[in-house]
């Protein structure tokens, strides 16, 4: 197929451009099916790293690794269309040295095919966004409550409350959007603070628990849809309830099986009766 024939998927670039114009929608995904049906409603598709806790049962998202998302990412690009797809370095693959990101980032490009990564951090990873950026690796960003730093931070809650709090957020946004992330993670963060980022940044920002006025907003894909039971954050809003209604077919069939009614006649094979030779008259 030439490449004038292949469909063309939304780029970073296409998400940059949608600031202050078109609200970016964002989902997490991590496996092939659920991107494909996801991919025909997103923008932006995040193989995040939250991958860990709603898959794997991870408390936090730190334990994840390179092959992890390595692993998933590849099956989200083979379900994948339409949607930009961002896959996150996880936790230890590009704090130690901006080389050290370069090299992360460059491995989880060429062996996924996405089309940028994302991480947190903000004054303290401008250097290395530039860096990566520079060199032809797009950067979403990531600001406000930082997954990764959860064991620092005090845990998971939102940020901004303080002086002090909303100052560094101020520092971590600018220093991100001038080092030339194409957009912004806002997370966590209170609505006031997160309204006036997205006024202020060049870059879009896509809010999760920020507000309304972000140029865009991310949940995760299984806690929208019902699936993740552990908690419910305050700023998920559940659009389906698929947990139950896989709790209760997966109870429906032991019931069949325990009982016998399944399978019936017409979910199994019965041997076929041969056909008569063509010399014989039916």
């Amino acid at each position: 197929m030439s490449a004038q024939g292949k469909h063309k998927r939304l780029t970073t670039a296409s998400i940059r451009q949608m600031k202050g114009k078109t609200r970016i929608v964002c989902l997490t995904a991590y496996t092939t099916p659920i991107t494909r049906l996801l991919d025909p409603h997103c923008d932006l598709l995040l193989v995040g790293d939250s991958l860990g806790m709603v898959l794997y049962g991870m408390d936090t998202t730190v334990g994840v690794t390179l092959d992890m998302m390595i692993a998933h990412g590849r099956a989200v690009m083979r379900g994948v269309e339409h949607a930009c797809v961002i896959v996150d370095l996880p936790f230890g693959t590009y704090q130690e040295s901006k080389e050290q990101a370069f090299r992360n980032a460059v491995r989880l490009m060429q062996e996924t095919g996405c089309d940028g990564v994302k991480l947190e951090g903000g004054e303290e990873m401008a250097e290395t966004i530039a860096f990566l950026v520079a060199r032809g690796i797009p950067v979403f960003g990531h600001v406000g409550l930082m997954p990764q730093l959860v064991h620092t931070a005090g845990g998971f809650r939102s940020l901004g409350h303080s002086d002090a709090e909303t100052q560094k957020i101020w520092r971590d946004a600018i220093a991100v959007d001038q080092a030339g992330a194409f957009a912004i993670v806002v997370e966590g963060t209170v609505e006031p603070l997160a309204r006036e980022l997205t006024e202020k940044l060049a870059a879009p920002t896509v809010g999760i628990g920020a507000s309304p006025a972000c140029d865009g907003q991310v949940l995760v894909s299984d806690d929208m849809l019902g699936l993740f039971s552990d908690f419910k954050p305050k700023f998920v809003k559940r659009y389906a309830d698929l947990g139950t209604a896989a709790s209760e077919a997966a109870a429906a069939y032991a019931d069949e099986v325990r009982s016998g009614a399944f399978p019936g006649p017409e979910y199994t094979f019965q041997v076929r009766k041969p056909s008569r030779s063509g010399g014989e008259k039916a």
